[in-house]
């Protein structure tokens, strides 16, 4: 498996609109926006772009831009929910033209099920509002799926944009101890692997098995004390209807943000704030014993 880069790939850079809230992109670049998102609006997709979005208007214009640019031969819809924003999240989804539901309940949980079921392809990727997604993005991801009907679920790579200014050298380490608990995990406990901003599944499946619901529903900003994750919990049940498959081709790794990452401070701070909990769990990792969908 490639490395991530060590430094932002240059597809990144006319998506980034530097400097620029929404309010701020000329007529032009708005124009541009709504046109290139206008062919992901297919009535009958063969795919679903699933994006939770709570107050990202300055954004989700950002990680649309990205997913705009995509090369695909697949038919695909791109739709947004809206979960209780209160900023102008809204009003950007409207002026460009994208397909969006409200979901009143908060949480990210919430949105990624109503998200499920609003979905009219036969494959769902699911997205976030910070991340910024490959030109190869939807046809890598959904390969899988379509070559094996044996595959029920798919995830990929990450990497961290830094700040502007700011390089990625610290972030490329942290990267990279992350890339080994992936492996680590794969055989017993393979579902950590798979976060909601960079995963894919069969819709219908989806369904069928209970989707992201949980126990308790994780708000947008990881919320202490609620450890059960809805991508988590989607790719245990997709396990019971089939496998799971890592993309690892360098081209679909895509771009999150940080902040995130840094709520714990730093990324020093971060990597021995996961070191500890990893090293709790890593016999766990290793050995098993198996997770019951029920739990």
């Amino acid at each position: 498996m490639k490395t991530p880069p060590l430094s932002v790939p240059n597809w990144i850079q006319q998506h980034l609109f530097l400097n620029k809230g929404f309010s701020d992109l000329t007529p032009a670049e708005v124009e541009n926006l709504r046109t290139r998102l206008s062919k992901f609006k297919h009535a009958s997709p063969d795919v679903s772009v699933v994006i939770p979005a709570w107050n990202e208007e300055n954004n989700i214009y950002r990680t649309l831009s990205t997913l705009a640019a995509n090369t695909t031969s697949l038919k695909v819809e791109i739709i947004v929910i809206n979960n209780n924003s209160t900023d102008s999240t809204q009003q950007v989804l409207d002026t460009l033209g994208v397909t969006s539901y409200f979901e009143p309940m908060q949480g990210i949980t919430y949105a990624r099920q109503t998200g499920l079921y609003k979905a009219q392809g036969k494959y769902l990727l699911c997205a976030d509002a910070d991340t910024f997604y490959p030109p190869d993005w939807i046809e890598l991801m959904t390969a899988p799926m379509i070559k094996s009907a044996g595959i029920t679920g798919v995830y990929g790579r990450y990497a961290f944009l830094p700040a502007e200014g700011a390089d990625r050298k610290g972030l490329w380490v942290y990267e990279m101890i992350g890339n080994i608990l992936i492996a680590i995990r794969k055989r017993h406990r393979e579902f950590i692997n798979v976060l909601g901003f960079n995963m894919g599944l069969v819709t219908e499946i989806g369904r069928e098995t209970g989707g992201f619901k949980t126990h308790t529903a994780r708000t947008f900003n990881n919320a202490e004390n609620v450890e059960e994750s809805e991508d988590g919990r989607m790719a245990i049940r997709l396990k019971t209807r089939g496998n799971l498959k890592q993309v690892t081709d360098p081209r679909a790794i895509v771009f999150t943000s940080t902040r995130k990452l840094l709520q714990d401070g730093s990324i020093i701070q971060a990597f021995f704030n996961r070191l500890k909990l990893h090293t709790k769990y890593m016999t766990e990792y290793i050995t098993g014993p198996a997770i019951n969908v029920q739990d």
